[in-house]
Protein backbone atom coordinates (compact mmCIF):
# COMPACT_ATOMS: atom_id res chain seq x y z
CA UNK A 1 0.00 0.00 0.00
CA UNK A 2 1.44 3.25 -0.70
CA UNK A 3 2.01 6.17 1.84
CA UNK A 4 0.23 9.15 0.61
CA UNK A 5 2.22 10.98 3.81
CA UNK A 6 0.07 13.77 5.52
CA UNK A 7 -2.46 16.07 4.02
CA UNK A 8 -2.22 19.65 4.31
CA UNK A 9 -4.81 22.49 3.52
CA UNK A 10 -3.46 24.82 1.18
CA UNK A 11 -4.28 27.64 3.52
CA UNK A 12 -2.50 26.76 6.21
CA UNK A 13 0.42 25.88 3.84
CA UNK A 14 0.75 29.04 2.57
CA UNK A 15 0.19 30.99 5.87
CA UNK A 16 3.28 28.91 7.22
CA UNK A 17 5.17 30.36 4.57
CA UNK A 18 3.69 34.12 5.24
CA UNK A 19 4.96 33.48 8.90
CA UNK A 20 8.00 32.07 7.89
CA UNK A 21 8.58 35.41 5.57
CA UNK A 22 8.08 37.68 7.64
CA UNK A 23 9.78 36.28 10.33
CA UNK A 24 13.16 36.24 8.35
CA UNK A 25 12.50 39.69 7.58
CA UNK A 26 12.32 40.98 10.71
CA UNK A 27 15.27 39.00 11.45
CA UNK A 28 17.16 40.63 8.48
CA UNK A 29 16.45 44.10 9.66
CA UNK A 30 18.05 43.11 12.99
CA UNK A 31 20.92 41.67 11.62
CA UNK A 32 21.45 44.65 8.88
CA UNK A 33 21.21 47.55 11.95
CA UNK A 34 22.53 45.76 14.88
CA UNK A 35 25.50 43.81 13.13
CA UNK A 36 28.88 45.14 12.08
CA UNK A 37 28.74 45.43 8.82
CA UNK A 38 32.65 45.28 8.85
CA UNK A 39 32.73 41.49 9.85
CA UNK A 40 29.10 40.78 8.45
CA UNK A 41 28.96 43.04 5.38
CA UNK A 42 25.44 42.97 3.86
CA UNK A 43 24.21 39.83 5.59
CA UNK A 44 20.93 40.93 6.76
CA UNK A 45 20.07 42.42 3.33
CA UNK A 46 20.40 38.73 2.03
CA UNK A 47 18.13 37.18 4.66
CA UNK A 48 15.46 39.99 3.83
CA UNK A 49 15.51 39.50 0.03
CA UNK A 50 14.93 35.05 1.13
CA UNK A 51 12.82 36.18 3.55
CA UNK A 52 10.46 37.94 0.83
CA UNK A 53 11.28 35.48 -1.19
CA UNK A 54 9.04 33.13 0.84
CA UNK A 55 6.87 35.44 1.76
CA UNK A 56 5.96 35.86 -1.96
CA UNK A 57 5.48 32.27 -2.56
CA UNK A 58 3.01 31.78 0.73
CA UNK A 59 0.82 34.96 -0.44
CA UNK A 60 0.96 32.80 -3.51
CA UNK A 61 -0.15 29.58 -2.44
CA UNK A 62 -2.62 31.43 0.12
CA UNK A 63 -4.59 33.48 -2.57
CA UNK A 64 -3.56 31.83 -6.35
CA UNK A 65 -6.47 30.86 -7.93
CA UNK A 66 -5.36 27.76 -9.23
CA UNK A 67 -4.51 26.56 -5.97
CA UNK A 68 -7.91 26.78 -4.27
CA UNK A 69 -9.28 23.58 -2.67
CA UNK A 70 -5.97 21.85 -3.69
CA UNK A 71 -4.16 20.21 -1.06
CA UNK A 72 -0.40 19.95 0.05
CA UNK A 73 0.84 16.12 0.14
CA UNK A 74 3.53 15.78 2.33
CA UNK A 75 5.21 13.02 1.80
CA UNK A 76 8.90 10.96 1.33
CA UNK A 77 7.64 10.64 -2.52
CA UNK A 78 6.87 14.13 -2.90
CA UNK A 79 10.40 14.89 -0.64
CA UNK A 80 12.25 13.14 -2.98
CA UNK A 81 10.61 14.60 -6.05
CA UNK A 82 11.23 18.24 -5.01
CA UNK A 83 15.22 17.04 -3.70
CA UNK A 84 15.40 16.01 -7.79
CA UNK A 85 13.47 19.03 -9.66
CA UNK A 86 15.95 21.48 -7.40
CA UNK A 87 19.11 19.92 -6.72
CA UNK A 88 20.92 21.68 -8.92
CA UNK A 89 19.55 25.08 -6.88
CA UNK A 90 19.67 23.42 -3.60
CA UNK A 91 23.60 22.74 -4.61
CA UNK A 92 24.07 26.13 -5.58
CA UNK A 93 22.92 27.69 -2.16
CA UNK A 94 25.06 25.64 -0.33
CA UNK A 95 27.67 26.15 -2.72
CA UNK A 96 26.67 30.49 -1.71
CA UNK A 97 26.93 29.45 1.93
CA UNK A 98 30.29 27.60 1.47
CA UNK A 99 31.70 31.11 -0.62
CA UNK A 100 30.59 33.26 2.04
CA UNK A 101 32.22 31.47 4.72
CA UNK A 102 35.32 31.15 3.63
CA UNK A 103 35.34 34.93 2.51
CA UNK A 104 32.39 37.14 4.06
CA UNK A 105 32.89 39.93 1.00
CA UNK A 106 31.11 37.94 -0.93
CA UNK A 107 28.16 39.05 1.28
CA UNK A 108 28.54 42.68 0.19
CA UNK A 109 25.69 44.14 -1.85
CA UNK A 110 28.08 45.11 -4.57
CA UNK A 111 28.99 41.39 -5.56
CA UNK A 112 25.38 40.84 -6.01
CA UNK A 113 24.88 43.98 -8.22
CA UNK A 114 27.91 42.92 -10.49
CA UNK A 115 26.54 39.42 -11.00
CA UNK A 116 23.10 40.92 -11.98
CA UNK A 117 25.58 42.99 -14.16
CA UNK A 118 27.33 39.98 -15.79
CA UNK A 119 24.31 38.33 -16.18
CA UNK A 120 22.27 40.31 -18.00
CA UNK A 121 23.63 39.52 -21.39
CA UNK A 122 24.06 35.92 -20.99
CA UNK A 123 20.46 36.55 -20.04
CA UNK A 124 19.35 37.75 -23.29
CA UNK A 125 21.10 35.07 -25.37
CA UNK A 126 20.08 32.13 -23.26
CA UNK A 127 16.50 33.67 -23.56
CA UNK A 128 17.26 33.31 -27.61
CA UNK A 129 18.40 30.01 -27.79
CA UNK A 130 15.79 28.11 -25.22
CA UNK A 131 13.72 28.98 -28.29
CA UNK A 132 15.65 25.95 -30.79
CA UNK A 133 16.14 23.98 -27.50
CA UNK A 134 12.07 24.17 -27.02
CA UNK A 135 11.38 22.35 -30.28
CA UNK A 136 14.70 19.44 -29.30
CA UNK A 137 17.00 21.50 -31.42
CA UNK A 138 20.27 23.75 -31.13
CA UNK A 139 22.19 26.81 -32.25
CA UNK A 140 25.91 26.76 -32.22
CA UNK A 141 25.73 30.19 -33.95
CA UNK A 142 24.64 32.08 -31.38
CA UNK A 143 27.72 33.25 -29.82
CA UNK A 144 29.81 34.20 -33.61
CA UNK A 145 26.22 36.41 -33.79
CA UNK A 146 26.99 37.96 -30.50
CA UNK A 147 29.95 38.98 -31.66
CA UNK A 148 28.59 39.70 -35.19
CA UNK A 149 26.32 42.48 -34.06
CA UNK A 150 29.26 44.00 -31.25
CA UNK A 151 31.79 44.90 -34.15
CA UNK A 152 28.82 45.90 -36.55
CA UNK A 153 27.27 48.47 -34.00
CA UNK A 154 30.76 49.72 -32.33
CA UNK A 155 32.80 49.87 -36.00
CA UNK A 156 29.60 52.91 -37.22
CA UNK A 157 29.26 54.28 -33.48
CA UNK A 158 32.71 55.56 -32.71
CA UNK A 159 33.76 59.14 -31.61
CA UNK A 160 34.50 61.51 -34.41
CA UNK A 161 38.27 62.19 -32.98
CA UNK A 162 39.22 58.56 -32.48
CA UNK A 163 42.22 58.19 -34.43
CA UNK A 164 41.79 54.56 -35.38
CA UNK A 165 38.57 54.98 -36.69
CA UNK A 166 36.82 51.78 -38.90
CA UNK A 167 34.81 54.15 -41.05
CA UNK A 168 36.96 57.77 -41.29
CA UNK A 169 34.49 59.53 -43.34
CA UNK A 170 31.26 58.04 -41.90
CA UNK A 171 29.30 61.11 -40.46
CA UNK A 172 27.66 60.88 -37.15
CA UNK A 173 24.51 58.79 -37.30
CA UNK A 174 21.15 58.39 -34.92
CA UNK A 175 22.27 56.06 -32.04
CA UNK A 176 19.44 53.67 -32.68
CA UNK A 177 20.65 53.02 -36.48
CA UNK A 178 23.88 51.24 -35.96
CA UNK A 179 21.86 48.88 -33.75
CA UNK A 180 19.18 48.63 -35.89
CA UNK A 181 21.44 47.71 -38.61
CA UNK A 182 23.65 45.22 -36.14
CA UNK A 183 20.20 43.56 -35.53
CA UNK A 184 19.13 42.83 -39.15
CA UNK A 185 22.41 41.36 -40.10
CA UNK A 186 22.24 38.96 -37.55
CA UNK A 187 18.14 38.13 -38.32
CA UNK A 188 19.81 37.60 -41.96
CA UNK A 189 21.50 34.78 -40.69
CA UNK A 190 18.73 33.63 -38.36
CA UNK A 191 16.74 33.12 -41.72
CA UNK A 192 19.43 30.90 -42.89
CA UNK A 193 19.38 28.97 -39.89
CA UNK A 194 15.79 28.43 -40.11
CA UNK A 195 15.17 27.84 -43.30
CA UNK A 196 18.40 25.05 -43.46
CA UNK A 197 15.88 23.48 -40.43
CA UNK A 198 12.73 24.30 -41.67
CA UNK A 199 12.71 23.62 -45.67
CA UNK A 200 15.34 20.58 -45.51
CA UNK A 201 14.51 18.88 -42.14
CA UNK A 202 18.42 19.28 -41.32
CA UNK A 203 19.27 18.94 -38.02
CA UNK A 204 19.78 21.91 -36.05
CA UNK A 205 22.87 20.85 -34.84
CA UNK A 206 24.68 20.58 -38.42
CA UNK A 207 22.55 23.53 -40.14
CA UNK A 208 23.57 26.14 -37.17
CA UNK A 209 27.02 24.60 -36.86
CA UNK A 210 27.50 25.39 -40.81
CA UNK A 211 25.77 28.97 -40.01
CA UNK A 212 28.27 29.38 -36.96
CA UNK A 213 31.05 29.18 -38.84
CA UNK A 214 29.69 31.25 -41.99
CA UNK A 215 29.32 34.37 -39.37
CA UNK A 216 32.50 34.06 -37.93
CA UNK A 217 34.31 33.97 -41.58
CA UNK A 218 32.00 36.87 -42.85
CA UNK A 219 32.62 38.82 -39.26
CA UNK A 220 36.49 38.18 -39.71
CA UNK A 221 36.44 39.31 -43.45
CA UNK A 222 34.53 42.70 -42.35
CA UNK A 223 36.79 43.11 -39.16
CA UNK A 224 39.55 43.29 -41.60
CA UNK A 225 38.41 45.28 -44.17
CA UNK A 226 41.00 48.58 -44.71
CA UNK A 227 41.84 50.31 -42.23
CA UNK A 228 41.09 48.72 -38.96
CA UNK A 229 43.03 45.64 -40.64
CA UNK A 230 41.77 43.24 -37.65
CA UNK A 231 42.56 46.21 -34.85
CA UNK A 232 40.80 46.01 -31.33
CA UNK A 233 37.59 48.34 -32.34
CA UNK A 234 37.75 51.10 -29.68
CA UNK A 235 36.37 54.62 -29.24
CA UNK A 236 33.07 53.87 -28.79
CA UNK A 237 30.61 57.20 -28.54
CA UNK A 238 29.41 58.35 -25.25
CA UNK A 239 26.17 58.11 -25.54
CA UNK A 240 26.39 54.40 -26.61
CA UNK A 241 28.68 53.20 -24.00
CA UNK A 242 26.28 54.82 -21.69
CA UNK A 243 23.70 52.15 -23.10
CA UNK A 244 25.55 49.63 -21.01
CA UNK A 245 27.73 51.26 -18.54
CA UNK A 246 24.91 53.73 -16.88
CA UNK A 247 24.60 52.88 -13.31
CA UNK A 248 20.76 53.97 -12.57
CA UNK A 249 19.35 54.52 -8.54
CA UNK A 250 22.98 55.54 -7.32
CA UNK A 251 21.74 57.58 -4.11
CA UNK A 252 23.65 57.71 -0.97
CA UNK A 253 25.96 54.56 -0.43
CA UNK A 254 24.17 53.42 -2.88
CA UNK A 255 26.37 51.74 -5.89
CA UNK A 256 23.70 51.64 -8.64
CA UNK A 257 22.22 49.00 -10.52
CA UNK A 258 23.73 48.58 -14.56
CA UNK A 259 21.35 49.82 -16.88
CA UNK A 260 21.42 46.34 -18.54
CA UNK A 261 19.92 44.69 -15.33
CA UNK A 262 16.60 46.52 -16.07
CA UNK A 263 16.71 45.52 -19.89
CA UNK A 264 17.32 42.14 -19.29
CA UNK A 265 14.80 42.15 -17.07
CA UNK A 266 12.36 43.52 -19.77
CA UNK A 267 13.24 41.06 -21.74
CA UNK A 268 12.54 38.13 -19.68
CA UNK A 269 9.14 39.70 -19.49
CA UNK A 270 8.72 39.75 -22.75
CA UNK A 271 9.68 36.39 -23.53
CA UNK A 272 7.41 35.21 -21.12
CA UNK A 273 4.36 36.83 -22.59
CA UNK A 274 5.43 35.32 -25.80
CA UNK A 275 5.87 31.54 -24.58
CA UNK A 276 3.21 32.02 -22.35
CA UNK A 277 0.60 34.06 -23.74
CA UNK A 278 0.50 33.94 -27.51
CA UNK A 279 -0.39 31.47 -30.10
CA UNK A 280 3.48 31.20 -31.39
CA UNK A 281 4.22 30.35 -28.17
CA UNK A 282 2.26 27.19 -27.62
CA UNK A 283 2.96 26.22 -31.20
CA UNK A 284 6.57 26.16 -30.03
CA UNK A 285 5.77 23.94 -27.14
CA UNK A 286 3.20 21.97 -29.55
CA UNK A 287 6.30 21.28 -31.88
CA UNK A 288 8.71 20.06 -29.83
CA UNK A 289 6.45 18.11 -27.88
CA UNK A 290 5.34 15.62 -30.61
CA UNK A 291 5.67 17.02 -34.08
CA UNK A 292 3.48 14.95 -36.04
CA UNK A 293 1.02 15.73 -33.42
CA UNK A 294 1.31 19.51 -34.00
CA UNK A 295 0.90 18.84 -37.85
CA UNK A 296 -1.78 17.09 -37.33
CA UNK A 297 -3.45 19.60 -35.06
CA UNK A 298 -2.58 22.43 -37.91
CA UNK A 299 0.61 23.85 -36.56
CA UNK A 300 2.35 26.02 -39.72
CA UNK A 301 5.65 24.07 -39.09
CA UNK A 302 7.76 25.71 -41.28
CA UNK A 303 6.73 29.04 -40.63
CA UNK A 304 6.95 28.57 -36.79
CA UNK A 305 10.58 26.96 -37.14
CA UNK A 306 11.40 30.31 -39.27
CA UNK A 307 9.88 32.83 -36.43
CA UNK A 308 11.95 30.50 -33.88
CA UNK A 309 15.43 31.46 -35.34
CA UNK A 310 14.79 34.57 -36.55
CA UNK A 311 13.78 35.86 -33.01
CA UNK A 312 16.49 33.98 -31.63
CA UNK A 313 18.83 36.02 -33.84
CA UNK A 314 17.61 39.43 -32.91
CA UNK A 315 17.72 38.66 -29.59
CA UNK A 316 21.82 37.69 -30.09
CA UNK A 317 21.97 40.64 -32.31
CA UNK A 318 20.58 42.66 -29.04
CA UNK A 319 22.84 41.08 -27.05
CA UNK A 320 25.98 42.08 -28.70
CA UNK A 321 25.08 45.63 -29.41
CA UNK A 322 24.48 45.63 -25.09
CA UNK A 323 28.00 43.81 -24.58
CA UNK A 324 30.47 46.05 -26.82
CA UNK A 325 28.65 48.99 -25.09
CA UNK A 326 29.66 47.30 -21.88
CA UNK A 327 33.23 47.16 -23.11
CA UNK A 328 33.25 49.81 -25.21
CA UNK A 329 34.60 48.09 -27.66
CA UNK A 330 34.18 44.79 -29.71
CA UNK A 331 36.85 42.39 -31.95
CA UNK A 332 35.52 39.75 -33.90
CA UNK A 333 35.96 36.83 -30.99
CA UNK A 334 33.14 38.78 -28.87
CA UNK A 335 30.67 36.28 -27.81
CA UNK A 336 32.96 32.93 -28.12
CA UNK A 337 31.59 30.02 -26.85
CA UNK A 338 28.68 31.95 -25.10
CA UNK A 339 26.18 29.70 -26.99
CA UNK A 340 27.42 26.81 -24.87
CA UNK A 341 26.94 28.56 -21.70
CA UNK A 342 23.71 29.45 -22.65
CA UNK A 343 22.49 25.90 -23.22
CA UNK A 344 24.08 24.72 -20.37
CA UNK A 345 22.32 27.42 -18.14
CA UNK A 346 19.22 26.50 -20.50
CA UNK A 347 19.64 22.43 -19.26
CA UNK A 348 20.49 23.62 -15.84
CA UNK A 349 17.37 25.55 -15.55
CA UNK A 350 14.76 23.04 -16.73
CA UNK A 351 14.73 23.06 -20.03
CA UNK A 352 14.63 19.72 -21.83
CA UNK A 353 16.85 18.80 -24.65
CA UNK A 354 13.97 16.38 -25.66
CA UNK A 355 11.74 19.43 -26.32
CA UNK A 356 8.43 20.74 -25.18
CA UNK A 357 9.42 21.38 -21.79
CA UNK A 358 11.04 24.67 -20.01
CA UNK A 359 10.08 27.84 -18.29
CA UNK A 360 11.32 31.36 -18.34
CA UNK A 361 11.99 31.42 -15.05
CA UNK A 362 14.26 28.08 -15.01
CA UNK A 363 16.34 29.82 -17.94
CA UNK A 364 16.80 32.94 -15.44
CA UNK A 365 17.78 31.07 -12.77
CA UNK A 366 19.82 28.32 -15.04
CA UNK A 367 21.77 31.75 -15.83
CA UNK A 368 22.14 33.24 -12.42
CA UNK A 369 23.78 29.71 -11.00
CA UNK A 370 26.38 29.55 -13.80
CA UNK A 371 27.68 33.16 -13.46
CA UNK A 372 27.26 32.91 -9.53
CA UNK A 373 29.61 29.64 -10.04
CA UNK A 374 32.18 31.20 -12.00
CA UNK A 375 32.33 34.77 -9.85
CA UNK A 376 32.27 33.14 -6.66
CA UNK A 377 35.34 30.86 -7.12
CA UNK A 378 36.77 33.31 -9.37
CA UNK A 379 35.87 35.43 -5.83
CA UNK A 380 37.52 32.46 -3.31
CA UNK A 381 40.74 32.30 -5.81
CA UNK A 382 39.97 29.07 -7.30
CA UNK A 383 41.91 27.96 -10.34
CA UNK A 384 40.33 28.32 -13.52
CA UNK A 385 41.04 24.76 -14.53
CA UNK A 386 38.80 23.38 -11.43
CA UNK A 387 35.92 26.21 -12.52
CA UNK A 388 36.09 24.25 -15.62
CA UNK A 389 35.64 21.02 -14.32
CA UNK A 390 33.02 22.03 -11.32
CA UNK A 391 31.08 23.92 -14.39
CA UNK A 392 31.17 20.77 -16.35
CA UNK A 393 29.94 18.25 -13.18
CA UNK A 394 27.44 20.74 -12.82
CA UNK A 395 25.97 20.51 -17.07
CA UNK A 396 26.53 16.90 -16.50
CA UNK A 397 24.55 16.14 -13.76
CA UNK A 398 21.59 18.36 -15.26
CA UNK A 399 21.37 16.67 -17.89
CA UNK A 400 21.76 13.74 -16.40
CA UNK A 401 18.61 14.30 -14.04
CA UNK A 402 16.83 15.61 -16.86
CA UNK A 403 17.21 12.68 -19.07
CA UNK A 404 15.95 10.31 -16.13
CA UNK A 405 12.69 12.59 -15.42
CA UNK A 406 12.20 11.77 -19.27
CA UNK A 407 12.40 7.97 -18.76
CA UNK A 408 10.20 8.09 -15.86
CA UNK A 409 7.24 10.03 -17.64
Amino acid sequence: MQNKGKVVARDKYGVTFIGIGIAAVVLGLVLYYFLDPGVFYDLGLYVIMVGAAALIYGLRQRFARQYKGIAVELSTNTGKRFLTNNAIMIALLLMIIVIMIIQPRFMQLAVLLDILTQSSTKMIVALGISFTLLIAGTDLSAGRMVGLAAVVSTSMLQTADYANRFFPDLPHMVLIVPIIVAVIACSLFGILNGFLVAKYDMHPFIATLAVQVIVYGANSLYFDMEPNKSQPIGGGRPDFVLLGQKKLFQIGDFPGISVLVPIAIAFVILIWFILNKTVFGKNVYAIGGNREAAIVSGVNVFRTIMCIFILASVLYGVAGVLEAARTAGATNNYGNGYELDAIAACVVGGVSLNGGVGKVSGIVSGVLIFTVIQYGLQFIAVSPMWQQVIKGIIIAIAVAIDLSKYRKK
